[in-house]
């Protein structure tokens, strides 16, 4: 019994500690990107360039994924509003599958921007590597990152982390509840992920 209780004892200890740990990690990630997203065209700062986080273009039903279309108009508004010059689309690109193309064409053929002002990033299959090609391989250091805000304050970490200026432009969110509830949930462990990959310096690897 009493080794029973010691297991028992431990359990909660262990449990009260990820607890705390979680709710710590997203007030840091919170308090160090506070005052750094806009979800006004008009407030935020003028960049050189954008850096769009990519997701999937089209849902299983084939339709258009709605965070895709958000993603897309808010670089689009920044652009014609003259905030930027330049888009970087970074994406997934896999056989049959190409997130950075899906954006530009998206641009291209229903916003009417210039094909010259968007690169395609297809190496960009995780928040963290995005932001690090962005700076690495693009050479862009003051970028305005466009995505939905609760995944803004993400990159954000993760740019400050790089050493980068950036700002974040808050695309549309999408209230649907059967992807409002689990993104915000998963977004949460995702913040925990990125101060332990901060803490322990850890940087996943991608090719040139």
């Amino acid at each position: 019994m009493k080794r029973l209780k010691s297991i028992l004892k431990t359990l909660v200890l262990l449990t009260e500690f990820v607890l705390l740990f979680v709710l710590a990690a997203n007030i840091w990630v919170y308090a160090l990107t506070n005052g750094r997203t806009y979800s006004r065209v008009s407030r935020i700062p003028p960049r050189d360039t954008a850096l769009v986080l990519g997701t999937s273009p089209k849902t299983k039903s084939g339709a258009y994924n709605p965070y895709f279309i958000s993603r897309m108009q808010a670089a689009s508004l920044l652009y014609h509003h003259g905030k930027i010059k330049k888009i970087i689309v970074s994406g997934e690109r896999s056989t049959g599958y190409n997130e950075p193309a899906a954006m530009k064409n998206f641009l291209v053929n229903q916003d009417g921007l210039p094909e010259e002002a968007i690169t395609e990033d297809p190496g960009g299959f995780q928040t963290q590597i995005s932001v690090r090609r962005c700076k690495e391989i693009y050479g862009e250091d003051e970028v305005i990152i466009v995505s939905q805000g609760y995944h803004n304050l993400r990159a954000l970490f993760y740019a400050r982390n790089a050493g980068m200026n950036a700002l974040g432009f808050d695309a549309q969110e999408i209230t649907r509840p059967e992807s409002y509830y689990r993104n915000q949930t998963r977004e949460i462990f995702a913040r925990v992920q990125a101060v332990i990959y901060y803490l322990f310096g850890i940087e996943k690897s991608f090719g040139r």
